[in-house]
């Protein structure tokens, strides 16, 4: 359930460049027989590939108290190689989808996993989401060699090449959201008595590592909680009894409800910002709500809240990759709206094929994961910072930005923020994302 996104609130693209994404015909996923092969095409193929289709799957919390907005993330990436199938697919070969649900229940997990290794055979896993859930599966997919592609966690764990190197991140990870966060409260809070609000997990930890490299002499009290225990009364009431007037929660939407509606109860008001993961307002404004038996209604409760963005969202309508993935969701799509979720799963499926594409015409597994160390770093798509992945590191987003909740969208207080792990400085990006290619669908040559 850690998984995070934004709505990035960049200045639109030329006009032009709209045009050409959103109305040009679409044109083929690219890959070029002549131009270099993933494999022998004599060769045996791998588990989940033929000649006209390819099979990746993935898990998902689809029912239970995880699914609210995380159910909708696969149904955003099914809609787009929907999309990428009714133009040619890539090479070829049509994208089958299976996603399957594991109710945000490691045990579960593995036996979905397990399934979809074992009986739907796929080629790679794609996104699997929440951290306890998918360190539970990481083991099993290296030991079978399973591509296991663009993790939907920020994790630390999805970056150990040596360890597990069939396994990648995507999105920013936790230590390098809460070094960019607690860069800005020191600079812009450096009186303030701060205070940590902590999901008692990796998400937690890592959030708190990289906070702390700014912000160590100002943090007055670390508070964590246990997923599954929804009284979180004690905790907040100690962040007041320390006198916290900046808090910061590496939290899941649930918390970000559950927290707020305890401040209120306790009169405590303090400059909350919470990590990108926590900060969907349309979600936590239908927490709210359901938590409070509807004594609270909207995200009104979110006005004035900091947060963090990696990636442009449903309240920038006139975004390119906003417009790309309405029309997407519009053509493809199933019941409900486009949301961030929906953006997000979009994103990591327009990623995953340009890895398909960098493998060449004759993908293998090895291949897959060999295509995205090479070439992964030049991959380009909504994002707002370059992936950090190489032979030696798979390692996802390295930026995002720091912006306030004003109502239904966001305002931007930094440029984008770019850095590393552990003591890397933090600079600012230099580069803003291309707008989306002619017809919506990459292109990337294979040895590129």
């Amino acid at each position: 359930m850690t998984i995070g996104f934004g709505r990035n609130r960049r200045a639109a693209f030329a006009a032009a460049a709209v045009a050409a994404a959103l109305v040009l015909s679409a044109c083929g996923a690219g890959g070029r027989p002549d131009e270099g092969s993933g494999s022998d095409p004599g060769a045996a193929a791998d588990p989940g590939i033929t000649a006209t289709s390819v099979k990746v799957g993935a898990h998902f919390p689809l029912t239970g108290v995880a699914a609210p907005g995380y159910s909708e993330i696969p149904t955003g990436a099914q809609a787009y190689f929907q999309f990428v199938n009714a133009a040619g697919g890539v090479n070829g070969r049509q994208i089958e989808y299976v996603f399957r649900d594991d109710a945000y229940n490691p045990t579960q997990t593995s036996q979905v996993v397990n399934e979809l290794v074992l009986q739907d055979q796929v080629f790679a896993l794609l996104a699997g989401l929440g951290t306890p859930t998918h360190s539970a599966v990481l083991d099993y997919l290296n030991s079978e060699g399973v591509p296991d592609l663009f993790v939907s966690s920020g994790s630390l764990l999805w970056d150990q090449p040596q360890k597990n190197p069939m396994t990648y991140g995507w999105q920013p990870d936790y230590e390098i959201e809460g070094k960019i966060v607690g860069q800005y409260v020191a600079q812009n809070f450096p009186n303030a008595r701060v205070g940590l609000f902590l999901q008692d997990d990796d998400f937690g930890r890592d959030g708190e590592l990289g906070a702390r490299r700014f912000l160590q002499n100002q943090i007055v009290a670390a508070e964590r909680y246990t997923p599954g225990n929804t009284d979180v009364a004690p905790q907040i009431a100690a962040l007041q009894a320390a006198g916290a007037d900046v808090v910061i929660g590496f939290n899941v939407p649930s918390y970000t409800a559950l927290s707020q509606l305890q401040s209120l109860r306790l009169n405590y008001r303090p400059q909350w910002i919470y990590s990108n993961v926590g900060s969907d307002p349309t979600l936590v404004g239908s927490l709210l709500a359901r938590f409070s038996e509807g004594a609270v209604t909207g995200a009104g409760m979110l006005d004035g809240v900091i947060t963090t963005e990696y990636l442009p969202g449903v309240d920038t309508p006139d975004n390119p990759w906003t417009q790309l993935f309405q029309r997407v969701w519009d053509e493809h799509g199933g019941e409900g709206e486009l949301t961030n979720y929906r953006v997000y799963g979009m994103s990591q499926a327009y990623t995953f094929v340009q890895a398909l594409q960098a493998a060449g015409p004759n993908p293998t597994r090895a291949g897959l994961v060999e295509a995205v160390e090479r070439a992964g770093a030049q991959f380009e798509g909504p994002w707002v910072a370059p992936f950090r992945y190489s032979a030696d590191r798979h390692a996802g987003i390295s930026g995002m930005e720091v912006t306030r909740i004003t109502g239904k969208t966001t305002e931007s207080l930094t440029p984008v923020q770019v850095t590393d792990n552990g003591d890397a400085p933090i600079t600012e990006a230099t580069t803003q994302p291309a707008p989306p290619p002619a017809g919506g669908i990459p292109d990337v040559r294979p040895g590129s």
